[in-house]
């Protein structure tokens, strides 16, 4: 696992809200919220980003959309919500372990930034 804060919240050296948890992945909620419901998805596998995923990640990707759906859907986000990735630094990645942001509880703009 790397050393990020993330990898320090799947080996439960720092609280968080976790909300969900599997073999695959950890779900809590964001310290700093951009939307009523603010919630982070993130692999137990260590992976920096998007862009490092390979071939055999292919079932992992699909497990945490799968998982940010299902957690929008015990959070009562049935008006929508909206899914992020963001990929390096320059796209706004603060934290280098994938994750995936389940935004919600109040309208969306577009373009997001």
């Amino acid at each position: 696992m790397t050393d990020t804060i993330f990898g320090k919240i799947v080996r439960k050296e720092i609280p968080a809200d976790i909300v969900y948890e599997d073999d695959l992945c950890l779900a809590f909620r964001d310290i700093a919220p951009q939307a009523p419901t603010h919630i982070l998805v993130i692999p137990k596998k260590s992976l920096s980003s998007l862009a490092d995923a390979q071939e055999s990640d292919r079932d992992l990707l699909g497990h945490l959309l799968l998982t940010a759906n299902q957690i929008a859907q015990q959070e009562g986000l049935s008006q929508g919500y909206r899914t992020v990735v963001n990929t390096g630094a320059e796209a706004g990645q603060t934290v280098f372990h994938l994750h995936v942001h389940v935004l919600g509880g109040r309208p969306m703009e577009w373009p997001p930034g």
